[in-house]
């Protein structure tokens, strides 16, 4: 029985990773389940699955969950940073699901690795604002990192059983999103709604805008140079818009290994949560017959410009990650609440970058710093 904590239960992945467990339940069970604001659906979880704790954002949200639930219930609630802290360091957990939006799955994270707890990581935000720090403590601590995001786990897959030193690089995939073929001319008039519907993935909205920019593809760059240890030289973006193939690594001797399967992020999940085996979760292969072709083309940087913002962060490394996260965050923030123009979110990324000072070798605090002077920088950008 493996014991976890999902971190983000009320989001996409959160969902996807609980309909996972209920179709094991003699194989793991849920000790911790945290969210935001989304409470009524929270209660419902700690209904069904009878968690210890339940965490939340503040004491509002914990007041809410708590008459939700009863007095009775049996379920801890917890809240603000301690209370996440708390639900990621239980002392019945085996591994925590990180699968918080954006960079306030970092703390939580953190405090997981350093009591030893196992992560299957969504939340790729936590390697793009402190690869380094976060990798370095798992190592210390023995605590393996199992990528969730569809793309990482098609790597790692493809990557199982190989010697590191004959890769020669990674081809991440990208669908291209829901504006792969529409003209940058019409780029100005693009709606929130518009960019929630992307064409293959069922996603929560900030991953659904950050698809449809190519900043996703960008994040899961830095995700990937921390996860397997390799500079963005060594990693290229594949727009693949069958999202068929999940990504692809290829070696010195010309090979290449891809891993394939059908757009459905529950494979990747289960895969993490119960590494080496596999589990049977009701997924079927893809029919290549009616398929028929899988199409590759280059990315267009003149039309998603954020994928090149992403790859010259990681160049830059130090703290321009984190900022490079934090800006994007508010500007996405603005652009689904109609603050800010589709077109405005690389504009106001880039302004933001150029910005914040930049720190070579940052400790967390630094990070956390530029973090937030970011976030203030962008904030007043978009006003």
């Amino acid at each position: 029985m493996k014991n976890l904590s999902i971190l983000g239960s009320t989001g996409s992945i959160g969902q996807s990773t609980l309909d996972v467990v209920a179709r094991f339940p003699d194989r793991f069970k849920i000790r911790a389940l945290a969210a935001r604001r989304s409470v009524e659906r929270l209660a419902e979880q700690c209904r069904r699955y009878r968690p210890e704790a339940a965490a939340v954002i503040d004491a509002e949200a914990a007041d809410a969950l708590q008459r939700l639930l009863g007095p009775n219930s049996g379920v801890e609630i917890l809240y603000g940073d301690e209370g996440y802290r708390s639900a990621a360091t239980l002392a019945s957990i085996d591994t925590v699901v990180g699968a918080m939006m954006g960079a306030a799955g970092l703390k939580p994270t953190l405090a997981a690795i350093e009591a030893e707890k196992d992560i299957a990581l969504a939340n790729k935000e936590t390697l793009v604002v402190a690869g380094a720090i976060v990798m370095q403590a798992a190592a210390r601590k023995g605590v393996r990192i199992a990528p969730v995001d569809s793309e990482h786990s098609a790597i790692f897959q493809c990557l199982s059983g190989q010697r590191r030193q004959d890769l020669s690089r990674i081809l991440l995939t990208a669908s291209g999103g829901p504006f792969l073929r529409t003209p940058a001319s019409e780029f100005a008039e693009i709606t929130a709604e518009k960019a929630l519907k992307h064409p293959n993935w069922q996603m929560g909205s900030k991953i659904s805008v950050d698809s449809a920019t190519l900043m996703n593809k960008g994040l899961e760059v830095i995700e990937a140079c921390h996860l397997f240890d390799v500079s963005s030289e060594k990693i290229e973006v594949v727009i693949h818009p069958q999202s068929i193939v999940h990504s692809m690594v290829s070696f010195v001797d010309g090979s290449v290994i891809a891993q394939l399967g059908m757009p459905d992020m529950k494979g990747a999940i289960a895969y993490a949560l119960s590494y080496p085996e596999r589990l049977d979760i009701g997924l079927s292969a893809p029919d290549f017959f009616e398929l028929g072709t899988l199409g590759f083309e280059r990315p267009d940087i003149e039309r998603f410009p954020c994928l090149e913002l992403a790859f010259a962060a990681v160049r830059r490394g130090g703290t321009m990650p984190a900022v490079l996260n934090a800006a994007n965050e508010i500007a996405v923030e603005a652009f689904l609440a109609g603050r800010a123009g589709f077109t405005e979110i690389p504009v106001v990324v880039e302004k933001v970058m150029d910005r914040v000072p930049h720190t070579e070798n940052p400790e967390l605090d630094a990070l956390l710093e530029a973090d937030a002077e970011a976030r203030e920088e962008a904030r007043c950008l978009v006003k």
